[in-house]
């Protein structure tokens, strides 16, 4: 999970951050998008990129990832159901923010479970905020945890 940062308050020092697509040309829209971090108060970004829906599996079994983006438009195995079945499979999995095709598909959305949405075209203001959002109360909840 999150690294602690210094004592002076800082946030942590990077926060994992899986990326689901099987279009370089939309994971790397999400990696401009967001930069080194979405927001002045959350950790750095290290993105752990995967073209597959096993790769998204066998990388969020192995731990270490705090938060997920899933491109919904991700072909074969999109990202709304690889967000329901991880939702379903994996224990404490991260939230994922997941990018739909059209606004009219919020209600596909709301069926995948994801915990934040932004649709294509990306919107590098609103998928930073989004990640952000879902990077403070991860990192909320992990403190929690203790």
């Amino acid at each position: 999970m999150a690294t602690n940062g210094p004592a002076s308050g800082e946030p942590a020092a990077r926060m994992r951050v899986l990326l689901y697509s099987d279009k370089p040309g939309t994971r790397e829209q999400v990696r401009t998008a967001v930069g080194r971090r979405p927001a002045a108060d959350v950790p750095k970004v290290e993105f752990v990129e995967c073209a597959t829906a096993p790769g998204v599996l066998a990388r969020l079994e192995d731990g270490g990832i705090d938060v997920a983006v899933f491109d919904g438009e991700t072909a074969p195995a999109g990202g709304m159901g690889v967000c329901r079945q991880v939702k379903d499979e994996i224990y404490r999995c991260p939230p994922v923010l997941l990018i739909i095709g059209r606004r009219d598909d919020g209600w596909l959305a709301a069926w995948s479970r994801a915990d934040k949405v932004v649709s294509h075209p990306i919107d590098p203001v609103a998928l930073a905020e989004a990640l952000a959002e879902l990077m403070r109360e991860q990192a909320a909840g992990t403190a929690a945890l203790g």
